[in-house]
């Protein structure tokens, strides 16, 4: 099916954004605080409204996950830090040292930079063996995603090819951004990256990531991501939304 991106887009405007839809959108979300200024008090907070509001996962610095982790036992909200950030280097053995050591302190979750200089420079390959390596390091409990930095990348080609290096490799997500950058998540590389786990039969999921600040945006993602994967593939195990600030707008809407 070819998409309409425009007309896709339209499409979740036009949509309702009801009690019950804010409460499925809290449900996808990482709550994340990456800023490396994080209080204890900050993270104990944080670990609490994500357990209170029932979000996806708690993304925070490896530093952070001894503070989180006793505040999320028990709950369903899974651990998530990140390895090889923000700048994605090339350095596959010290990455993959960065996932076993997050996993040791307890995170359900890594989501890994996959290394962007060597993808612009034509290194395609270099991103599937950055997750094997990470992939062992990690265990096959972990749920490992690639951030790809789509901004930088930004040729549709290229973006593709690095999603589908990490899908061969047992990459669990496609990431678009770290939000470290001027450009994160746009539908367009979204659509790319959900064209990507199609092709994998849906086994693979997406993570949008940078600048999702608001409902009605979240909800756009969504929407393109039911448009593309069906209405029931977006669920927690397939598709998150990555944000810092979003959870407020959608628990005002989710209580209202």
């Amino acid at each position: 099916m070819r998409l309409d991106l425009e007309q896709t887009l339209a499409a979740a405007d036009a949509r309702r954004l009801d009690p019950a839809l804010a409460r499925r959108l809290i449900g996808l979300i990482d709550l994340t605080s990456l800023t490396g200024d994080e209080t204890p008090d900050a993270i104990t907070d944080l670990a609490r409204d994500a357990v209170d509001h029932g979000v996806a996962a708690l993304c925070i610095l490896p530093a952070a996950l001894a503070t989180a982790a006793p505040i999320l036992a028990g709950s369903p909200v899974r651990l998530a830090t990140v390895a090889n950030f923000p700048h994605g280097g090339d350095d596959l053995a010290r990455a993959a040292d960065e996932v076993a050591a997050a996993v040791a302190l307890g995170a359900d979750e890594v989501d890994v930079v996959a290394p962007l200089e060597a993808a612009l420079a034509g290194d395609v390959g270099l991103a599937g063996e950055l997750v094997e390596l990470c992939r062992a390091a990690a265990g096959p409990e972990t749920t490992l995603k690639l951030i790809l930095e789509t901004g930088r990348l930004e040729r549709p080609e290229l973006i593709t090819a690095v999603g589908r290096s990490a899908v061969m490799a047992g990459i669990d997500f496609l990431k678009t951004s770290t939000g470290k950058t001027a450009v994160g998540a746009t539908p367009e590389a979204v659509a790319l990256l959900l064209r990507v786990a199609e092709e994998a039969g849906g086994r693979v999921g997406v993570k949008v990531s940078g600048g999702v600040r608001t409902a009605g945006e979240a909800l756009r993602y969504l929407h393109l991501a039911e448009t593309v994967m069906g209405p029931d593939w977006p669920d927690p195990a397939h598709f998150r939304l990555g944000a810092s600030r979003l959870l407020a707008d959608l628990a005002g809407r989710a209580a209202s």
